[in-house]
């Protein structure tokens, strides 16, 4: 079974930048479509990007296009998710997904595997 770790959140300013890393253990990592959601308080919770497992074709949330690059190393197990001009209203708890059979999806419910969550939370 593949588990997941967040890592990189933080306080940024408003024009900022963070990178945030997703690690996974087992095998399996290459053959997985991954992908980062957020979520603030009081809301649902949004796919923000997503890359396909073999990293070829990626997908973003038009409110991060241009802003955000999502990336993985299937060598590392890793995904990541470059954050540019940040703005207050990308502060939330970001989430790595995963899911198996290779392709990006959108809904929350389609993603089998969750990490525990990086909050990021970007001041005016």
């Amino acid at each position: 079974q593949v588990q997941l770790v967040e890592s990189g959140g933080g306080l940024v300013q408003a024009g900022g930048s963070l990178r945030l890393s997703c690690a996974a253990s087992g095998r399996t990592f290459s053959s997985y479509a991954m992908a980062w959601f957020r979520q603030a308080p009081g809301k649902e919770r949004d796919f923000v990007a997503g890359i396909s497992w073999s990293g070829g074709s990626t997908y973003y949330a038009d409110s991060v296009k241009g802003r955000f690059i999502i990336s993985r190393d299937n060598a590392k197990n890793t995904v990541y998710l470059q954050m540019n001009s940040l703005k207050p209203e990308d502060t939330a708890i970001y989430f790595c997904a995963g899911r198996s059979g290779g392709y990006v999806l959108e809904r929350p419910s389609q993603y089998a595997l969750w990490g525990q969550g990086t909050q990021v939370t970007v001041s005016s």
